[in-house]
């Protein structure tokens, strides 16, 4: 498939699959005529490097995790090394921290929300 489906099956902008491709996350074939040819797997890739990036992590630990992982159902593959785990345990100790955090915001946000509602009484 060509970069704009792709594009439009994943929601991924077609200068963020370049960017991808720069960056050693995605490949492509290239047409005679220099145009990129995606493989049907691709959409797989795509939606998973998204999940990496809203998770958090940073282009180049994708591009250490994703031979780790299998892009049909993103289970884990056994390339993974001890030293990559511990940076994975370590990259989802900071989203517990930062998932804490925002909780913790919306319980202060529900207590101001719910002191300002309630009856002020006579004026």
């Amino acid at each position: 498939m060509r970069i704009g489906e792709l594009a439009r099956r994943t929601g991924v902008s077609e200068r963020s699959l370049r960017y991808y491709e720069q960056q050693g996350l995605l490949s492509a074939e290239r047409t005679p005529g220099g145009q990129r040819e995606y493989h049907e797997r691709a959409v797989d890739r795509v939606v998973r490097i998204q999940e990496l990036f809203a998770a958090g992590l940073h282009s180049k630990k994708i591009a250490q995790l994703l031979p780790c992982m299998r892009d049909t159902d993103g289970g884990p593959s056994p390339v993974a090394t001890p030293r990559l785990v511990a940076e994975l345990a370590a990259e989802r100790d900071r989203i517990d921290r930062t998932v804490a955090g925002l909780l913790n915001s919306r319980d202060v946000l529900d207590e101001v929300i719910g002191a300002a509602s309630e009856p002020t009484g006579p004026r």
